[in-house]
């Protein structure tokens, strides 16, 4: 019977994970470039369960007629102990794209990531909500550089665009009119000076990247190096777009409902447990 607690009880602590998980993907709802999580289960190794009861005569038989050596307890079923919380990863599935007025708001349509130069390292990120410091660099929200191919981005107010290649393009005689550089085509832009072009990298096994915090991954050892995609590879950009979170609040509500009942079920296995065994004791205590 103790046995039963320890198995619900072991289920209680990995819906408590599983909460946690879905908790947190209704709390990015609205944050650009969020990817979901999804928690998963293993379970603890089965249990053989034998019979351990016997009178002797089936051991006597073997040693009088040596005709080799049977199990006395002989395998009757398995008994399960559990789960636990094996895994949990980040579903990269497209967000939808929202169309904004701002110049410094990019999202990517496909695969990869944005480049990021934080203090500890390079980051990376599908946040693509940025501005421009008081140097002229293009920052994220936090005030980190966004990389270019040939290293920080140094940038007018209103006076660049960029193409879905990822490639930027600036004219200063349009700094002033910001209303005239919207109005501009693609193809007179490209005409104007190139200045760089976004470092969109991928990794080879994306589920194993590391999340950071304010939307940024970390490279792992699982989930291998980061590389610049290459031309064939490389995902639209989008300027004047962000990509929404792909959290679909639904589901995660009922998720969240499937969770809370769940463990209410948990919770009833271990009361009806503690009855049992406190009824047990009881009669062992009378006689």
């Amino acid at each position: 019977m103790i046995r039963g607690m320890y198995t619900a009880g072991s289920g209680m602590m990995a819906l408590q994970h599983r909460m946690d998980t879905i908790a947190n993907n209704l709390a990015n709802v609205d944050t650009s470039g969020y990817k979901y999580d999804d928690s998963i289960f293993k379970a603890f190794p089965e249990l053989l369960l034998r019979r351990m009861g016997d009178d002797g005569m089936l051991s006597f038989f073997v040693r009088q007629r040596k005709i080799g050596s049977i199990d006395k307890t002989p395998v009757i079923g398995t008994l399960g102990t559990g789960v636990a919380q094996n895994e949990v990863f980040t579903v990269f599935e497209q967000g939808e794209f929202k169309q904004t007025d701002s110049h410094f708001d990019v999202a990517l349509a496909g695969k990869g990531f944005f480049t990021v130069e934080t203090p500890y390292g390079l980051r990376y990120t599908r946040n693509g909500s940025f501005h421009i410091d008081p140097s002229g660099i293009l920052v994220t929200k936090e005030g980190y550089p966004v990389l270019g191919e040939n290293g920080y981005v140094k940038i007018k107010k209103n006076n660049f665009i960029v193409d879905e290649d990822g490639k930027i393009f600036v004219n200063n005689e349009y700094t002033k009119d910001p209303q005239r550089l919207v109005a501009m085509e693609e193809n007179q832009w490209k005409q104007t000076v190139f200045l760089d072009r976004f470092r969109i990298i991928q990794v080879e096994e994306p589920r194993y990247l590391r999340k950071q915090g304010s939307s940024l991954w970390k490279v792992t050892e699982h989930s291998g190096p980061a590389r610049v995609i290459n031309e064939q590879e490389r995902p639209k950009v989008l300027q004047r777009f962000l990509e929404g979170s792909n959290v679909n609040p639904v589901t995660e509500m009922v998720r969240m409902i499937e969770v809370n009942r769940n463990y209410e079920s948990n919770q009833k296995v271990i009361q009806s447990e503690d009855q049992s065994t406190s009824q047990l004791l009881e009669r062992v205590l009378r006689v």
